[in-house]
């Protein structure tokens, strides 16, 4: 069987270790989608851009905790 070519966020960007996540779902007793970590990376490709755009917007050049 071939496996499925992964798809990235917008960007072509993976912020996500699929492994470490599928095991987190499977220690709490559930099984993960196939499209479940495609949204979760799309997820936390949206914060990182509002945590950008809000150090941007402050004048720093430094993402802080309080950006996200």
């Amino acid at each position: 069987m071939a496996k499925k070519a992964k798809k990235a966020a917008k960007g072509g960007e993976v912020f996500v270790v699929g492994s470490k996540v599928k095991d987190a779902i499977r220690k709490a007793g559930l099984r993960t989608a196939g499209d479940a970590l495609d949204a979760l990376n799309a997820e936390v490709g949206e914060v990182i851009s509002k945590a950008v755009e809000r150090a941007k917007s402050n004048g720093r050049q430094t993402i802080r905790p309080s950006d996200f």
